[in-house]
């Protein structure tokens, strides 16, 4: 069930990003995919770097949508540097 809710999260973190980080160029699919593990990501990372939101379902989108804005960003710099 856990991992259901994750993907339900990073989808829809994912679709959340996509909207925030216009011109990426990765589609809705691919937004989703980013957006899922972006979420794991930042439910790894940020509550490492002292940044806790809360617990519950909107704080976790909260936290992917952070995690998949940061992956987008990242790997839109690498698409236009190469």
């Amino acid at each position: 069930m856990n991992v259901i809710i994750w993907l339900v999260i990073g989808g829809l973190a994912g679709w959340i990003a996509g909207l925030i980080v216009q011109g990426t160029g990765f589609g809705l699919i691919g937004d989703i995919v980013i957006g899922i593990l972006g979420a794991l990501i930042a439910g790894w990372l940020l509550p490492r770097a002292g940044l806790h939101i809360g617990t519950g379902f909107i704080p976790e989108v909260i936290n992917g949508v952070i995690g998949a804005v940061i992956l987008l960003v990242v790997l839109g710099l690498i698409r236009r540097a190469v």
